[in-house]
């Protein structure tokens, strides 16, 4: 039996561990703190939104992330298919068009349309997007339910608290799934800070995620249940893991209070900040140096890239298949998968 040890207990290397011990690999997942989700992955949006992400986004990363919608829908269950809705203020209707041109599988709403589909909207905006195949979910819920799935498999055991650089190498295989912990390793990986809030309201309710657009303060609200809504996320080219900013604290807010004025009343019940790992590219790459593989720079698309990332890391170490549009550093040749 081949044996791995996947670094880190995030999305990509709880991912990792799940797709390796399902193709028959006898897995060691070693994380250094105390337990699952303890990085960026905690403060994701966890929106499975790959048609909206084609507005930034090349090519490669929607199709990638089509497979995370039935991965976090229907094998794992935690994910809720109700589609993501996108808006502008009436005096940004230009974002709007915009949008629409980058994307696809969506269809136009009008006021009457967003009205049907979220009430408490109803007369706040004149025209949206609907995606309707599109899920979000929860993330720190899905980090615990995938965990507890790996913790009864047989063929994997699970190792907290523990620094991996303290244990002998790895028998067979060693999958680094540390996120930006690993840039010493990766030349050219850098960090992206992202901020976001938990707001609690109990006047408003909507049934799946809003992106607000705007040129200057574009920002989306994730229904999390019972009255909890994530508002993210800023995207700051520093490396800065812990601090929130009190511009960045007023910018959401702001876009919340856009979106409904009762936003506007709303408790805050958590803020966070954490650094997101990208190439220069903003492409995920699996990098292959000997029996180590490198699942990294998944940018602001964890949940979205890390089920297809895991499933072709696990094809490398039972097959020895290559996957050139994610192990090809040239961003060029990776853009298409």
């Amino acid at each position: 039996m081949i044996r791995a040890r996947v670094i880190g207990a995030g999305v990509a290397g709880l991912c990792a561990a799940w797709a390796l011990a399902r193709a028959g690999v006898e897995v060691e997942l070693v994380e250094t703190a105390a337990a699952v989700g303890a990085g960026c992955s905690r403060y994701a949006g966890g929106m499975i939104a790959p048609w909206c992400e084609l507005e930034n986004a090349e090519p490669l990363v929607a199709c990638l992330g089509g497979e995370a919608l039935d991965f976090w829908s229907r094998e794992l269950a935690v994910a809720t298919i109700a589609g993501s809705l996108v808006v502008a203020p009436a005096r940004e209707t230009a974002e709007l068009t915009d949008f629409a041109r980058r994307t696809k599988n969506f269809c136009r709403l009008d006021a009457d349309g967003i009205a049907a589909l979220e009430p408490d909207l109803a007369g706040r905006f004149p025209r949206a997007l609907y995606f309707p195949a599109e899920a979000h979910l929860d993330p720190r819920q899905a980090l615990s339910a995938l965990d507890a799935r790996l913790a009864s498999l047989p063929n994997v055991a699970r190792r907290f608290g523990v620094n991996a650089d303290a244990l002998p190498p790895a028998p067979d295989w060693t999958i680094d799934c540390r996120g930006f912990s690993a840039r010493g390793a990766l030349p050219g990986l850098r960090g992206v800070k992202g901020e976001m809030l938990l707001l609690r309201s109990d006047d408003i309710r909507l049934s799946r995620p809003v992106r607000l657009l705007h040129p200057r303060r574009p920002a989306y609200i994730v229904p999390r249940g019972d009255g909890l809504f994530m508002i993210g996320a800023t995207m700051i080219e520093n490396e800065e893991r812990a601090r929130v900013t009190a511009r960045s604290i007023v910018e959401l807010v702001n876009s919340a209070f856009t979106l409904h004025p009762a936003f506007g009343e709303a408790e805050i019940v958590e803020t966070g900040s954490d650094v997101r790992p990208a190439f220069v590219d903003n492409l995920p790459r699996l990098t292959l140096r000997g029996r180590t593989l490198f699942i990294n720079g998944l940018y602001r698309h964890g949940f979205l890239l890390a089920p297809a990332l895991a499933a072709r890391a696990a094809r490398i170490v039972c097959d020895g298949v290559d996957f050139p549009e994610l192990t090809n550093a040239h961003s060029g040749e990776r853009a298409f998968a």
